[in-house]
């Protein structure tokens, strides 16, 4: 072939963001053309056709399903895609990088954090369960767990003055209430029946009940209810002091897994997905209580995320790769894509809630990575700032990124893309 700057690809620019619509045209562009170059024709392209488009603006683009992040011509020859034909390179207002905010210190490790729209709900390795805004400010720090605590979630993720559950190594879960916006936290309700220490939570979309599992290999479902008496479990009270504490045993153990249960994903109101140390993904029928698919790969699972507008789930293992799978497969593997760029063990994923191609990775190699789907080889942004493992990362707040890791610190970044 010739040189590829002085040979030619036909394309046709489209795009669903009508606003950056352009004719629906071929072009003839050299074949080393990148995202410099198609940004140039594309800015160029919108001046002509709109007199009010004064300040250039930067688009990713596509093909063949997938961000373009080299040369047009190597990017077909990768996907043994034909130069020959028109190709069609769909483009779309490029995600901003997101920008930092505020660095909240702790006094031990960082393992769990979930935000909502206003607070930021962490787990700490100094057996506290903490509450802050997002502009660092502490707002409530709790110690009732005896050990390190693993997983942090809210009840009610809209409403949280529902209270909140933390999981412990000392074998216990806490329900907790608060007064929204203040110090006053109480702990009310211990969940106790697991044997060994739990390392993972999870809340059910209605907030009814609640999911955990850790060193003790197996399932646990609970009824997430604040009040004793609507729970539908048998309870006990105790004193502690002037605070009143009530017992409750789980509604269900479900056995199956080999090893410590890394992470609780609900799929929907009646089934749960678990990621484990034993190899193994199940997802599990929690109204016939027995399993109703499973994955199995070659290493222990550390962390996953499903998403509810994909149906897909994300899961990392102790290697340095993300994997994408897609649970409803019926041709070719279930595993659809694997994402790489860390180098070291990805230890929390965490796909952003209002978008179905953007996701977050935290690794053991002290970075945070913001990725689009469609772009396996190469994140959108590496976020820095920790200087230690990356433990958890978070994305339930659109507005903000969130991390926490062995430098004791979380570290908050604003999404300049607000969907």
């Amino acid at each position: 072939m010739e040189n590829s700057s002085e040979c030619q690809l036909q394309i046709r620019l489209i795009t669903t963001q009508d606003s950056y619509a352009v004719p629906d045209v071929p072009f003839s562009v050299p074949t080393n053309i990148d995202t410099k170059g198609l940004n140039e024709l594309l800015n160029q392209l919108l001046k002509e056709s709109n007199a009010d488009y004064l300040k250039p603006k930067e688009f990713d683009f596509l093909a063949i399903n997938e961000l373009i992040r080299t040369p047009l011509f190597e990017h077909l020859q990768e996907r043994n895609v034909s130069s020959e034909a028109t190709i069609d390179v769909e483009y779309i207002e490029r995600t901003p990088a997101p920008e930092p905010q505020e660095s909240i210190l702790h006094d031990d490790w960082v393992s769990s954090i979930q935000s909502t729209e206003k607070w930021i709900l962490t787990g700490c390795y100094d057996n506290t369960v903490s509450i802050w805004t997002h502009h660092g400010k502490p707002v409530a720090s709790l110690k009732d767990h005896t050990e390190i605590v693993k997983g942090v979630t809210w009840i009610n993720k809209n409403d949280p003055s529902k209270g909140f559950i933390s999981v412990s190594h000392d074998q216990t879960a806490i329900i907790w209430s608060w007064e929204e916006g203040t110090d006053n936290a109480l702990p009310k309700i211990h969940l106790r029946g697991h044997e060994k220490g739990i390392d993972s939570v999870g809340m059910s979309p209605n907030g009814k009940r609640v999911a955990t599992g850790g060193w003790d290999t197996n399932l646990k479902i609970w009824s997430a209810s604040v009040e004793t008496e609507d729970s539908g479990e048998p309870t006990s009270k105790k004193s502690k002091g002037s605070k009143s504490l009530a017992t409750r045993t789980p509604l269900h153990t479900l056995k199956g897994h080999k090893e410590s249960i890394s992470s609780i994903n609900w799929v929907d109101e009646h089934n749960v997905c678990t990621a484990s140390m034993d190899h193994t993904i199940k997802f599990w029928d929690c109204e016939l209580y027995g399993i109703s698919n499973e994955i199995v790969d070659q290493k222990a699972f550390l962390s996953s995320s499903w998403s509810n507008l994909t149906k897909t789930l994300l899961a990392s293992c102790a290697d340095r790769h993300i994997r994408l799978y897609d649970p409803r497969s019926t041709e070719g593997t279930i595993c659809k894509t694997m994402f790489t760029s860390h180098s070291m063990w990805v230890s929390s994923v965490s796909w952003s809630k209002y978008s179905e191609n953007l996701f977050l990775s935290g690794s053991y190699d002290s970075t945070v990575k913001m990725w689009d789907t469609r772009s396996p080889k190469a994140p959108l942004y590496n976020l820095q700032g920790h200087e230690g493992q990356v433990l958890a990362v978070d994305w339930s707040n659109n507005k903000y990124l969130i991390s926490g890791g062995s430098d004791n610190c979380v570290h908050i970044f604003k999404n300049r893309h607000v969907l």
